[in-house]
């Protein structure tokens, strides 16, 4: 409550800041502080994020950094999460989900699908098997002891399991293979 109401006090100021075409951060107390976590837009903040470790670190090779690639597999991020439709069927341990090649954002699939299986087997032990086809591509995953997580988690809930986003986003703005 005590932040909203500094917020709230300090929009005045803010907006005169503003207007007067002054940088308002030095005449605006607090906004040097390590409140937001979040830059706005998730894809953003994501860049925002890389490039801030980049330059924090003496070691960073700026002649193989791209963050152009990141940005495209951000882009992929992005429609795979929003657009791609997906079929799923319970199989015998686990799920089988099934893309199609005509799906809004299947290409997206087709590009982080393959990559993904083999990391959500090293991070929880459970069998991810990809089969890619001329106009499907199917990921099945099962698991002895984790039946009903992997159901529960279905293709979005699988895509986003693990903690190797940001050490894969770190590798593909360095240039490097991020698999």
């Amino acid at each position: 409550m005590k932040r909203l109401a500094l917020v709230l006090a300090l929009l005045p100021v803010a907006a005169s800041a503003q207007m007067d075409g002054h940088a308002h951060a030095g005449h605006m107390p607090g906004l040097h502080e390590d409140t937001a976590t979040e830059g706005g837009q998730a894809a953003f903040a994501a860049l925002a994020e890389i490039v801030a470790r980049l330059a924090a670190d003496p070691e960073t090779d700026w002649d193989t950094v791209d963050i152009a690639a990141l940005r495209r597999h951000l882009q992929d991020m992005d429609q795979l999460a929003l657009l791609v439709e997906v079929n799923e069927a319970p199989v015998p341990g686990g799920l089988k989900m099934t893309v199609h090649r005509d799906s809004p954002g299947a290409e997206a699939a087709w590009r982080m699908v393959p990559a993904h299986a083999p990391v959500l087997t090293a991070e929880t032990g459970w069998h991810s098997d990809v089969e890619v086809h001329e106009t499907t591509i199917e990921w099945t995953v099962t698991s002895d002891m984790a039946t009903a997580q992997v159901r529960g988690l279905g293709f979005f809930g699988l895509m986003a399991t693990g903690n190797h986003h940001p050490a894969h986003h770190l590798a593909i703005a360095r240039g490097r293979a991020p698999h």
